[in-house]
């Protein structure tokens, strides 16, 4: 008992030093790892989004929307409010996915300030905006597969307008590592469409039975995911956040192994959906 009170020698505080910085190399270089596969497949995926849609929507031919079979209602003749609607969620979707991701980008932050500050306003409202359409397309359109899928959607857009209105908060008060925290978590579940696809596809590449799916996306993993693609994504975020600041050497090193399983996950599903779904889709539009 003696012994465990007395004070570290300078061996072992050199030693435990060591190791919290080899934990943190480790926890770092993970995370780089996880946001570059996250910023390639969301740039996949505006590229699959510019060129299916926006660019269909800027010729004014809404009705090329019908060609991807996965969409729930796209062009509905007569529907003028909710065509326009989607029209411009999907508009939105391309800023978010772009500028939400060169956001994060440390070098924007340090050398081009001016830039970051701009883009990180348009970001912020272009993702509410993006909300609340989101939030019409499901109420008043009716683009929904079931109520729990609209209340997951529900759920998420309020998260997104919460955050953003937290992150400029933050910003307008010089408050800024507070001001990342909540960017982040903006950024986080602004990106669920993106986690759900992604998840969707690796879930049926790996799985071609689509156990847990149905037709009419009510089966238990067409629900659970329904929320989980953006909730299971913020819980890691806050989990890396907290090892981040206060973790020792092991949570860093798990926390570390974690997010470079969860990086493979991730770059499977954009694969996934790019070689089965996102690249025939362009196809047949001629992108």
């Amino acid at each position: 008992m003696a012994a465990a009170l007395q004070p570290l020698s300078v061996d072992d505080s050199a030693s435990s030093s060591g190791r919290l910085l080899s934990a943190n190399a480790a926890l770092d270089a993970a995370a780089r790892l996880w946001f570059a596969s996250a910023l390639l497949g969301q740039w996949v995926f505006l590229y699959y989004i510019a060129g299916f849609y926006d660019a269909a929507t800027l010729r004014g031919d809404f009705a090329l929307w019908n060609k991807n079979t996965h969409l729930l209602k796209g062009y509905v003749v007569g529907d003028t409010a909710g065509n326009l609607a989607f029209a411009a969620h999907v508009l939105l979707a391309a800023i978010v996915t772009f500028g939400g991701a060169l956001q994060l980008l440390s070098q924007s932050r340090v050398r081009f300030h001016l830039v970051h500050r701009w883009n990180g306003r348009l970001f912020l409202v272009t993702a509410i905006a993006g909300a609340v359409s989101g939030l019409y397309m499901v109420w008043v359109r009716g683009s929904r597969a079931n109520l729990t899928a609209g209340l997951a959607t529900s759920v998420d857009a309020a998260l997104i307008i919460t955050f953003a209105l937290l992150a400029w908060r933050a910003a307008r008060a010089r408050a800024f590592r507070t001001h990342r925290s909540w960017a982040l978590r903006t950024w986080i579940v602004a990106s669920g469409v993106w986690f759900q696809r992604v998840g969707i596809f690796a879930w049926t590449t790996l799985d071609p039975a689509a156990i847990g799916m149905t037709k009419a996306f009510d089966g238990w993993f067409d629900l659970s995911w329904a929320f989980g693609c953006y909730l299971l994504p913020l819980a890691i975020l806050e989990t890396y956040l907290r090892v981040k600041d206060r973790g020792g050497p092991r949570s860093r090193y798990v926390m570390a192994a974690a997010l470079f399983f969860l990086t493979a996950a991730m770059a499977f599903g954009v694969y996934a959906a790019y070689m089965f779904v996102w690249r025939h889709a362009l196809y047949r539009v001629g992108a």
